[in-house]
């Protein structure tokens, strides 16, 4: 048993100072997966990747009462936690965007840019959540590779799958998001 699932059973049995010792043992793999998803962030974004594992640490509860079985499903929870702090940031950003208190310009006036980044993890976003609702394991694995930067090896790891049957997962659920943000995009979508 790794200690952060020692932990976390002895913070599921209400002890107050496994909370305190847990952060320091999963901080820094936390502080990667954060930096490496802020990496892909456009330049002048003003989320860090400390501020996003802070966030993300604070909606899992600090710790404290939190309810994981194992350390595969704190970071589980933890990557779920920093894809919707991403997420809703995307989505505020986009509202400022499209109208937010801003002065009306004619669209057709206007040049049209390449789809933004925060526009494409929405589409990505969107097209996930219809995908766990078909194939809950496999949107888990593409929430862990996307959201958090895990690698096939580490993500086969966390959700207790052989690193070959996470490749094939990976692939399919590329392919599968791939037609249905593209069809989405093309106007095809049915729901």
């Amino acid at each position: 048993m790794s200690d952060v699932t020692r932990l976390l059973e002895a913070i599921q049995h209400g002890d107050p100072k496994a909370a305190e010792d847990l952060l320091p043992l999963v901080y820094e793999e936390l502080r990667k997966l954060a930096a490496h998803k802020m990496s892909h962030e456009t330049a002048g974004h003003t989320l860090q990747p400390t501020a996003l594992v802070h966030e993300a640490w604070l909606r899992l509860g600090g710790g404290e009462g939190a309810q994981f079985e194992n350390r595969a499903h704190f970071f589980g929870a933890a990557a779920e936690a920093m894809r919707r702090i991403l997420i809703d940031r995307a989505r505020r950003k986009q509202a400022r965007r499209h109208g937010g208190g801003q002065e009306h310009v004619d669209v057709h006036e206007m040049e049209i840019a390449a789809p933004q980044p925060d526009e494409e993890m929405l589409a990505v976003n969107d097209a996930l959540e219809k995908f766990a609702r078909e194939e809950p394991l496999k949107a888990e694995l593409v929430k862990l590779r996307y959201f958090a930067g895990l690698t096939i090896e580490e993500t086969a790891q966390v959700l207790g799958l052989s690193p070959a049957t996470a490749k094939r997962h990976w692939v399919f659920a590329r392919a599968w998001l791939y037609a249905e943000v593209h069809r989405e995009r093309d106007g095809g979508g049915t729901d």
